[in-house]
């Protein structure tokens, strides 16, 4: 046993994780490399080559890693409780009109507790992931803050882990920048991973056509939806739409109608299949409520209204908002207002650098 002691890496074969493992290694961590394996896209009946952190290309790229550096690697096949719970979940919120987000899903519910499972039985005291993120302990709580290259940050995707799962989670990269990551990948000798293309598409749907994926997972779907009207904020019906799933809040391209000025989607109405259209201003909002939270810097802010920066989508940087818990929900209130929030999507809160919590939009307002 290293002085360090013993951590489980998730290695996806990219070069941020597998940088995480050799950085860890060098430090004098007692490394053991594991690869999940989430989905086989060739079971979803997509056309495109499996690419990404469940090819075999990426596992044996893990494994090259590993073999270099002298430390064992493992194979971790999740796809049955990855599919039964991100899968189900990413197709039953399309058909509840709302936009999902798989992702962090996955952080908080299948990763984590998958990698904490297998690193009891390995011996192992930590875990670690290449994420751009940071993790302190203050106050007895356990607080993920941005990375230090704010370009590459990935803390709005870790809102949802656990405290029991953060005391025992390292991220090496935190306090670097990604020119570094290459940089040492390149005078490491890993000019492989410095020229291997990232993906930033989900998992199992390589193409980024979420669309057919529904479609070929619900083959009757298509015929269900589609014909439903296109409806403008007045109820004025403007057009058929190709079934409510396939269209998102904010949606401006392949709405298949024109109108004479750029139109947008506002709402989405299940219960009728209809798909509200309205101009750039209609999808301005000023409140938003939130709800299946984790407040991982503060874990009861009942009474205690909080300004925070609020983010709504993974690429946003951000809205000043006061937030106020009631209950299980939080009301955030923003200072000017924000376009395109959808329901199903991830809201976090930050104060400062700092991850205050976050939850799930359920409903957008205003004020």
């Amino acid at each position: 046993m290293s002085k360090h002691g013993r951590v489980l890496v998730a290695m996806s074969g990219g070069i941020d994780s597998s940088l995480a493992a050799v950085l860890l290694h060098e430090q004098g961590y007692e490394v053991v490399g594991m690869t999940m394996k989430t989905w086989d896209y060739a079971s979803s009946g997509g056309t495109k080559k499996e690419t990404g952190c469940c090819s075999l290309d990426s596992i044996n790229d893990a494994r090259a890693i590993a073999v270099s550096l002298g430390f064992p690697h493992y194979i971790l096949d999740i796809r049955n409780e990855f599919g039964d719970y991100v899968i189900d979940h990413f197709t039953n919120e399309y058909l509840e009109g709302r936009t999902p987000n798989p992702c962090v899903l996955c952080n908080t519910h299948i990763k984590w507790d998958a990698l904490l499972q297998r690193a009891d039985r390995l011996d192992c005291q930590f875990i670690a992931t290449g994420h751009y993120a940071q993790i302190r302990n203050e106050n007895n709580r356990y607080i993920i803050s941005k990375g230090l290259d704010k370009n590459k940050d990935q803390s709005y995707a870790l809102w949802g882990v656990s405290q029991e799962s953060l005391s025992r989670t390292i991220f090496p990269l935190g306090k670097l920048r990604k020119t570094e990551i290459r940089e040492m990948a390149t005078e490491k000798g890993f000019i492989e991973l410095v020229t291997k293309p990232e993906s930033y598409e989900i998992c199992f749907v390589p193409d980024n056509d979420y669309r057919g994926f529904l479609k070929r997972r619900i083959p009757t779907l298509e015929a269900e939806v589609k014909g439903g009207d296109f409806i403008l904020e007045d109820g004025t019906v403007v057009g058929k739409h190709e079934g409510y799933p396939f269209y998102t809040i904010g949606q401006r391209k392949g709405l298949g109608i024109a109108l004479g000025y750029p139109i947008f989607v506002t709402g989405i109405d299940k219960v009728h299949n209809r798909v509200v259209l309205g101009v750039e201003k209609d999808l301005l909002r000023t409140a938003m409520t939130v709800k299946g939270l984790n407040m991982s810097k503060y874990p009861d802010l009942a009474g205690k209204p909080l300004e925070t920066v609020t983010k709504i989508r993974y690429n946003d940087e951000g809205t000043p908002a006061v937030i106020e818990q009631f209950g299980e929900e939080i009301k955030a209130f923003f200072h000017e207002p924000v376009k395109s929030i959808a329901p199903g999507q991830a809201a976090v809160f930050y104060e400062g650098n700092d991850v205050v919590g976050g939850g799930w939009i359920q409903t957008s307002y205003n004020f």
